[in-house]
């Protein structure tokens, strides 16, 4: 397995496969409450079994080159993940999304993970656009997106149904070419 340095801090970015499912399982049950004010993950990752199928399927996306998961560790600790949750590489697009227990905020971390999984996705997946698909009331992750070099799109006006409530949504992104330029100023 391989680890990817996040800084001096000693965070990693790592991938995450079904045999870390109790670990996965763990990390959700930690920051279920907070994870699930803004993502339905919690409501999908609810017991072992449910944590191992999470897991696998991205794991198959991974084999088809249609997806990818990377943990995010801090302190030998899995506190979060980044995801590419979609990727098109004939056509170019992939979608982005991350999360945090509470023990991984205001550390940068997410940011540092997306940059590396963001770099991976254009520089060896020839991917041209990546997109940041996010309510308007998540203001952390809306910063995230901004950190990123990200350029809002657009919003969906209640397009977004969660746990009984719509929400909109706003659609970022960055091009290849806009995270090269950004990368060598």
């Amino acid at each position: 397995m391989y680890a990817i340095s996040l800084g001096d801090d000693g965070a990693q970015l790592r991938p995450l496969e079904p045999w870390q499912a109790e670990e996965f399982l763990h990390h959700i049950d930690r920051g279920r409450e907070f994870i699930g004010e803004r993502n339905g993950l919690p409501d999908v990752v609810t017991d072992l079994e449910s944590s191992r199928a999470f897991l696998q399927a991205y794991a198959e996306k991974a084999a088809s080159d249609t997806g990818r998961i990377c943990g995010i560790w801090a302190d030998g600790t899995l506190v979060g993940a980044v995801i590419l949750r979609t990727m098109d590489v004939a056509q170019g697009n992939a979608e982005a999304g991350c999360w945090l227990e509470p023990a991984g905020v205001g550390k940068g971390l997410v940011t540092r993970a997306v940059r590396v999984l963001i770099d991976w996705a254009v520089e060896e997946r020839g991917i041209q656009r990546v997109e940041w698909w996010v309510s308007s009331s998540n203001g952390p992750s809306i910063a995230i997106a901004r950190r990123l070099g990200m350029t809002r799109d657009g919003v969906l006006r209640a397009s977004y149904l969660y746990r009984g409530e719509r929400h909109d949504e706003e659609i970022w992104s960055v091009l290849a070419s806009e995270w090269r330029a950004a990368r060598t100023s």
